[in-house]
């Protein structure tokens, strides 16, 4: 091997070295300070590109569940008000089996007519207060269908079925104005009253039923941003006990190669000894 005083190999094989230590030792700290291998497109492209497809997939679902959870409260307001109109209902039947009675006097009759007409009013206010957030599935404001989005690509809606319960109505066919001051009233009243139970009833088990799927398919899509997360964390994580034992060994190689280049960096003086 040629000894020049111009050039020492060793000593630029020593910083070569070195150099790319202290690289693997940016890398691997910027992997434990982040908690990620993959930070950014220069660290893998194709990796990189498929978690952030996955991220916004991810957002996606998270504003799905939100809307969910939105229809959630919804239902859940709307049956608790519905529960307790049909309640309302129930002693509104009471009320008017009892008007039926041809021998009750007048006294009794308007008494009877009172309660009949404060239930009305009781049930009036319990439709028209069974809103969430400004949305009232009751009050006949809504015709149709809620229609929420229940996947990430927006291609798929569930739905919640505005169920009108003012008098009146298909469901209520009871009329807010009908009174029970006669006995006849009273049996037109109880043929409302019977049907519009009934009617309440069928259009409350809907509304569970519609509530059962949309809790479902919240609960679903709660474990299935669960398992996203987790793939992308697989993609890009970094496994910091690993990293932690490789920043170590780095270490000892970096001062291993500073006393290298220490040691080549010396040897152009062993030239003096040949002059001597």
């Amino acid at each position: 091997m040629t000894v020049s005083i111009n050039t020492n190999k060793s000593a630029l094989i020593s910083l070569q070295n070195l150099n790319a230590t202290n690289e693997d030792i940016v890398s691997v700290q910027n992997k434990i300070s982040t908690g990620r291998r993959i930070e950014n497109a220069r660290d893998n492209a194709s990796i990189w590109t498929i978690a952030q497809n996955q991220r916004a997939d991810l957002g996606s679902l998270n504003a799905v569940r939100m809307g969910l959870d939105r229809a959630t409260s919804i239902a859940e307001v709307a049956l608790t008000a519905g529960t307790n109109i049909s309640d309302l209902f129930n002693l509104l039947k009471e009320k008017v089996v009892a008007a039926r009675d041809t021998t009750i006097d007048t006294t009794s009759r308007n008494l009877l007519n009172q309660d009949y007409r404060s239930l009305i009013n009781q049930i009036n206010r319990a439709t028209q207060s069974a809103q969430f957030d400004g949305t009232n599935i009751f009050d006949g404001s809504l015709t149709g269908s809620l229609n929420f989005i229940a996947d990430a690509n927006s291609s798929l809606n569930i739905t919640l079925t505005a169920q009108n319960l003012s008098f009146g109505g298909a469901i209520v066919t009871l009329a807010a104005t009908d009174s029970i001051t006669s006995a006849s009233l009273a049996a037109v009243a109880l043929g409302k009253v019977q049907a519009s139970i009934s009617n309440i009833n069928s259009a409350l088990g809907a509304l569970g039923s519609q509530l059962r799927q949309i809790e479902a398919h919240n609960v679903f899509l709660s474990k299935l941003s669960d398992a996203v997360e987790t793939g992308i964390s697989n993609l890009v994580d970094a496994n910091l006990a690993k990293e932690s034992a490789r920043l170590q060994a780095l270490n000892v190689k970096q001062e291993l190669g500073t006393q290298a280049l220490s040691i080549a960096n010396r040897q152009p003086q062993q030239i003096l000894n040949l002059f001597k």
